[in-house]
This record gives C-alpha cells, sequence and structure tokens, in this order.
C-alpha cells in the first residue's frame, strides 16, 4: 500500500478534525507540516499539490483529498469502524448539521486568512479582532448547545463527525479566552473526548512537539 502523506499545519483547526479521524480509524500517515504564519500554504510547491492553498490535505490510495469534512467523508466510507455518520438518513442529517455548524458557519469567519483581512485591509487592532473571534464563536455555540444531548457524546456512545469536530473548535475558543459558562454540555462532551488516546494525540500541543 502506498503511504499515506497529510498535510497540515499543527495549530489549524481544519487539520487537527482530520487527525482525530486518522486516529479513530486507525490510518498510519506521514505528516507534512506548512506554516501557515510564515505563507509555506502560498508555495509554487504546495498550490501544484492544491491549488486552494489551504489545509489540510491528505495523499491516499493514488487522490490528492482535500476539505476536512471531504477526506473525513472518504475515511469514514473506505474504513467503516467506528462510523462518522449513521446510516439512519435522520441521524445522518442531524450530525451533519452539527457538523457544518462548526466546519462551515463558525471556522470560515475565524480561520487565520479572515483574520489577516481583518487586520491588514481593514486596520482592525488585536482587541477587535478577538472580538471578532469570540462573538462567532458565541453564535455558532449558543445554538450548537441547545443541539447537544443532555448525556454522552454527541455520536452517543462513541464518537461522531460532530464530535470530531467540536473539540478543535473548543480548542480555538479557549485560546481566544472564549467565556464557556454558557455551554456546559459542549464543555462536558469535550471533556470526555479529549480524554480518548485518538483526541489526546492530535491535540496540537502533541503534535508541536512532533514537529
Amino acid at each position: 500500500m502506498s503511504e499515506v502523506v497529510f498535510y497540515e499545519y499543527w495549530r489549524s483547526s481544519a487539520a487537527y478534525r482530520v487527525r482525530i479521524a486518522l486516529n479513530l480509524k486507525g490510518v498510519s500517515y506521514r505528516s507534512v507540516q506548512l506554516d501557515l504564519t510564515t505563507g509555506a500554504q502560498s508555495s509554487a510547491e504546495y498550490l501544484a499539490i492544491n491549488p486552494q492553498g489551504l489545509v489540510p490535505a491528505l495523499a491516499i490510495d493514488g487522490h490528492l483529498l482535500t476539505q476536512s469534512l471531504a477526506i473525513i467523508d472518504y475515511l469514514d466510507a473506505k474504513y467503516a469502524d467506528p462510523p462518522m455518520v449513521s446510516s439512519d438518513p435522520a441521524s445522518r442529517s442531524r450530525t451533519l448539521a452539527q457538523a457544518l455548524l462548526i466546519a462551515a458557519d463558525i471556522h470560515p469567519l475565524n480561520n487565520l486568512r479572515v483574520l489577516g483581512y481583518l487586520r491588514r485591509e481593514l486596520g482592525q487592532d488585536d482587541n477587535a479582532v478577538s472580538t471578532w473571534y469570540r462573538h462567532w464563536i458565541a453564535e455558532g455555540f449558543t445554538a450548537l448547545e441547545q443541539m447537544a444531548p443532555a448525556a454522552g457524546l454527541f455520536g452517543g456512545d462513541r464518537p461522531n463527525m460532530a464530535d470530531v469536530c467540536l473539540v478543535p473548535q473548543m480548542t480555538n475558543a479557549r485560546r481566544f479566552d472564549t467565556p464557556l459558562d454558557a455551554y456546559p454540555r459542549l464543555v462536558a462532551i469535550d471533556a470526555a473526548l479529549r480524554a480518548l488516546s485518538a483526541f489526546a494525540a492530535a491535540a496540537p500541543e502533541a503534535v508541536q512537539k512532533l514537529t
């Protein structure tokens, strides 16, 4: 079997999602770190691999996959256990909605290139940028808290795609000093997930030590 190569950055929350999924599925890979703070993702070499110039990207089975949820969907189709979404149509839709609330509603407004645009083109200082960041997390988490189960994970007794998306976003929330008291269910789910080895090994601080 050809080598699986993962193009990522240790602090990228999108890459963090995929690392968790790779760990849960038991897929071994070689990590190629691209420092987003130095613009490594915009190098000619990487753009030849991924024209969008974003991380993550996964080279697997002769394919170059991009976009974190699309990569996770591929892994889920190829490696059945543990499943990231249910085979039941309604449950599947609910999980995707929860995952997309994070990956499509919160994260795109708060990723590095948006924050850089706020600073450079719009002249916002660090305080304004942090306020922006916390606002969009609060908007999303307020809704997600209502969607969260009163007990257990989003996936019940095992992680699903919503769980995989939650932990990186909670990490970002803490990094930007977002108050979390209003989201006790999310906090409880996050704590339970971070105790699992697949999540702990994927954490930014764990990956940074290996770079």
